[in-house]
């Protein structure tokens, strides 16, 4: 009796000590913060392995008993076992088009579990072909070409500085002497100790995505109503610099200084207040207007709005109004053949100074001065989502 005992707890001991799993690499455990899914994916992962072990030992066992009852020698069990490990399936047993599916369809937080099972899924789930649907998906709307070549930076910026302790760490002396007999000691040791860091290549989309979503990369982007809504900025999109905090799914801004400001930060922008800038140019550079010859009364535009010389441009939403001399009657309106073209902020009362400002058709360029500020480039907008986005944050009340 108590020699079944043992044969059959000892599959069981064996089975549990078989679960100590290797330690995910540091990329894999900052994707904690990508989803609060992250525990019950790998909850689900562990189960699901557990009940199949178990199943498989729930057999074992059985076949074991039946065998020692029935007196069948030790050689025959072994056998069966064998056969039976044998007709499990693995993952890497199926098409190598079935298995692209399948990681196709894991969200984030579940392909960087992959990723940590084994080396050979580490190198299937660290490409690019993946990531490149999350990043679009997630952050497509609020990247632009800006702060990708900001990211380029940061890995050019993280490259040297590498590359120079590499050669601040070169061998002298008896250091050196061991190096030129045995070469590949020294260099193995400087290459094994960054890749305990990080088997990540810096320039995949998936440590693009981590720094991202991790806060650990600042990127340029625009913000609507810049500084909770204040009122001197309401219906504006101003640059700032942007970091993620994945604890509250929202925001924190910096703003450039300009004249005598300071930097201004602002915490907890949502989503929904950010956009990536229209062109990739600096936010105090003059737009050369291509769609004044279009602009007709009724036209949703953007205008860049600066207080002084010395301040980055804002965009600015307003719609292209009638002339005083027009009745607005769309049969008799001819506001679209003159060179002067009414731009109309309705969010101000009908007396206030910022309520209209008139500009040239032809010949606009800067036009303004200190006191009212300066007016720059137009945009029109034909994106229907743009237009629904500026009067979703139209202000509660009209301003003075």
């Amino acid at each position: 009796m108590l020699l079944y005992l043992f044969i059959s707890c000892f599959p069981i001991i064996f089975f549990i000590k078989s679960l100590t799993l290797k330690p995910l690499p540091p990329w894999a455990t900052e994707m904690r913060l990508l989803s609060p899914w992250f525990r019950k994916d790998v909850s689900f992962f562990l189960s699901s392995r557990l009940i199949k072990n178990i199943l498989g030992l729930g057999y074992f066992t059985t076949v074991v008993s039946k065998m020692s009852l029935k007196k069948i020698s030790f050689t025959s069990k072994v056998d069966n076992f064998e056969e039976v490990e044998e007709s499990a399936m693995s993952i890497f047993d199926l098409p190598d088009l079935v298995l692209e599916c399948i990681l196709e369809r894991l969200p984030p937080a579940a392909l960087c579990s992959m990723a940590g099972v084994c080396s050979s899924l580490r190198s299937r789930c660290i490409s690019d072909h993946f990531w490149e649907k999350h990043m679009k998906k997630k952050w497509g709307r609020i990247i632009g070409p800006a702060a990708y070549r900001e990211w380029q930076w940061h890995i050019a910026l993280r490259t040297r500085k590498d590359s120079s302790h590499l050669k601040q760490g070169k061998p002298k002396g008896l250091m050196r002497v061991l190096s030129i007999i045995r070469p590949s000691w020294w260099i193995k040791s400087k290459v094994d100790d960054s890749s305990r860091q990080c088997s990540l290549p810096d320039d995949s989309i998936m440590s693009w995505f981590l720094a991202l979503e991790t806060g650990r990369f600042w990127f340029p982007a625009q913000v609507y109503n810049r500084e909770n809504g204040h009122v001197g900025f309401m219906l504006s999109c101003y640059d700032a610099e942007l970091s993620y905090d994945p604890r509250t799914d929202t925001f924190q801004a910096r703003y450039p200084p300009h004249g005598r400001r300071a930097v201004a930060i602002e915490n907890y922008v949502p989503w929904e207040r950010l956009r990536a800038p229209p062109f990739d140019t600096s936010p105090h550079d003059l737009h050369i207007s291509d769609c004044l010859n279009e602009l007709r009364p009724g036209d949703n535009i953007e205008i860049q709005w600066r207080r002084n010389k010395e301040f980055p441009y804002g965009w600015w939403y307003g719609v292209v109004g009638h002339l005083e001399s027009c009745d607005g009657n769309d049969n008799y309106c001819r506001c679209h053949n003159s060179d002067t073209v009414v731009l109309e902020f309705n969010q101000y009362t009908a007396g206030s100074r910022w309520r209209r400002a008139t500009i040239n058709r032809k010949e606009h360029r800067e036009e303004g001065n200190e006191a009212d500020g300066f007016y720059g480039g137009i945009r029109k907008l034909c994106n229907e989502e743009e237009i629904s986005t500026w009067k979703r944050l139209w202000p509660s009340e009209i301003l003075e």
